[in-house]
């Protein structure tokens, strides 16, 4: 039986999340990417908390393609979370492929000074 695009991204994400655990000091990094915005949390998975979150949406954010916002919410997000204190996160795709606005948000990240 074929798997429908969700099925198979959802199968995806539990495997990372096995893996991928964010704590206080290093805090997982996932990415939420809809047909037109792209939104970005770094979450403490200890305490249930996300501790800094950017969206395409936010006000004054650059518009232009979807691949150079999303390199802008990275470098936002980046900017955000060092004046937070956070300097290293655990990068969670959430299922998504590492190609396209994922790989250009991670980018626009690591950039902006986060180390993952």
């Amino acid at each position: 039986m074929a798997l429908t695009k969700l099925q198979r991204r959802k199968r995806i994400k539990n495997r990372i999340r096995k893996i991928v655990s964010g704590t206080e000091s290093n805090p997982r990094l996932t990415v939420f990417r809809s047909n037109k915005e792209i939104s970005v949390q770094l979450i403490d998975d200890v305490s249930g908390k996300t501790l800094v979150a950017v969206s395409s949406r936010t006000k004054g954010m650059a518009k232009g393609t979807k691949i150079e916002t999303a390199n802008a919410v990275g470098k936002v997000l980046a900017e955000k979370a060092v004046k937070a204190g956070i300097e290293s996160c655990a990068f969670d795709r959430n299922g998504y492929l590492y190609h396209g606005r994922v790989k250009a948000l991670a980018e626009g990240a690591r950039e902006g000074g986060l180390k993952f």
